[in-house]
């Protein structure tokens, strides 16, 4: 399997200067979803070539919503998220062979998490 870009990245790219700041964290955090689970598509296929470079591609994105924070503004919301995004990447990254399959799970739980308040602060701005 070829790794594609997400649909995220694709609705990036057709959209780059539409979109707010607010749409492109969501859609980062969509992509993160997406490969977390084309990696763990790849650990049941035996697919280890992809799976390295998907892992590759979370951690970027991770990093990417990390960097985004605004640690002035964002108060401890933001300090909190750093750790978040700060364990996710241990996680990935320390994990052993044997527990990747749990550590995707985790990692992909913490995320659409993160994407559900990130989608109630639209919803709560709409009102």
């Amino acid at each position: 399997m070829a790794v594609a870009p997400t649909n995220a990245a694709l609705v990036m790219e057709e959209n780059v200067n539409e979109l707010t700041a607010h749409q492109v964290i969501s859609l980062l955090l969509n992509g993160a979803l997406e490969r977390v689970s084309q990696a763990k598509a790849c650990i049941r296929d035996g697919n280890e070539q992809d799976k390295v470079l998907l892992v590759q591609k979370i951690l970027g994105i991770i990093n990417g919503l990390r960097e985004s924070l605004n640690m002035e503004a964002g108060g401890e919301i933001a300090v909190n998220l750093d750790s978040l995004y700060s364990y996710m990447t241990e996680r990935l990254q320390t994990c052993q062979e044997k527990e990747e399959m749990l550590a995707l799970t985790e990692v992909g739980k913490l995320i659409e998490n993160v994407r559900q308040g990130w989608d109630g602060i639209s919803v709560a701005n709409a009102e």
